[in-house]
């Protein structure tokens, strides 16, 4: 359930810790759902409710960008758990990931959606869009928070310039394939690791 703008914003205010990354990157993609991801922006304080994740598990997973081998683009995922893995797709969308399991094992949680809980005219004016438009997909969140690649490798246990703080538990989670993942195996293609709040309208249309 997203909160008002009227929120107190020292809910905001502590970080999730690093242990809460350091784990199946499974439960915490399931563990991110209803939990703010705010971001700090000129002062300004921005928060919106993520409600849509995907998981990525590593070197056994061929939909992961690192299962292969450590590359400059994927340096990230081989770090510490909590920091953020940035990229851009199509030249023009960048996507937000945050770093999950013990230092090299490039394991990472895509978040797909957010719903606005916490000044979100700020987001309107980072990007112009209509309803809902504004977050339900993993590149229009980026724009409406202004995360680009200025925020690769940002540790995300600090309350700096992004991070993500608690938020409340959903009542039901659906869960299905990841989206845009043709070049995987058949068996990773159908996984079953990307998950959302059941019936929350800021969910991405791709089902």
């Amino acid at each position: 359930m997203a909160l008002s703008d009227s929120a107190d914003v020292a809910s905001f205010s502590t970080p999730l810790p690093r242990g809460f990354y350091d784990r199946d990157t499974l439960e915490v993609a399931q563990d991110l759902l209803g939990c703010q991801l705010v971001r700090r922006v000129e002062g300004e304080l921005i928060a919106a409710t993520i409600v849509e994740t995907e998981a990525y598990r590593g070197a056994t997973d061929s939909a992961c960008h690192a299962h292969r081998r450590k590359t400059p683009r994927t340096e990230a995922m081989f770090g510490p758990p909590g920091h953020a893995y940035v990229y851009l797709v199509y030249g023009m969308h960048w996507l937000l990931n945050i770093v999950t399991q013990p230092e090299g094992n490039p394991c990472a949680v895509l978040v797909r959606a957010v719903e606005p809980c916490l000044n979100e005219d700020a987001m309107r004016r980072a990007r112009v869009a209509r309803n809902r438009e504004l977050s339900n997909g993993p590149g229009k969140l980026t724009r409406a928070l202004s995360i680009d690649k200025a925020l690769y490798g940002e540790d995300m246990t600090r309350a700096d310039k992004l991070w993500v703080a608690q938020g409340p538990t959903p009542q039901r989670v659906a869960t299905g394939p990841r989206v845009g993942i043709d070049y995987a195996s058949p068996a990773d293609r159908d996984a079953p690791w990307r998950l959302w709040i059941a019936d929350n309208p800021w969910v991405s249309k791709a089902r």
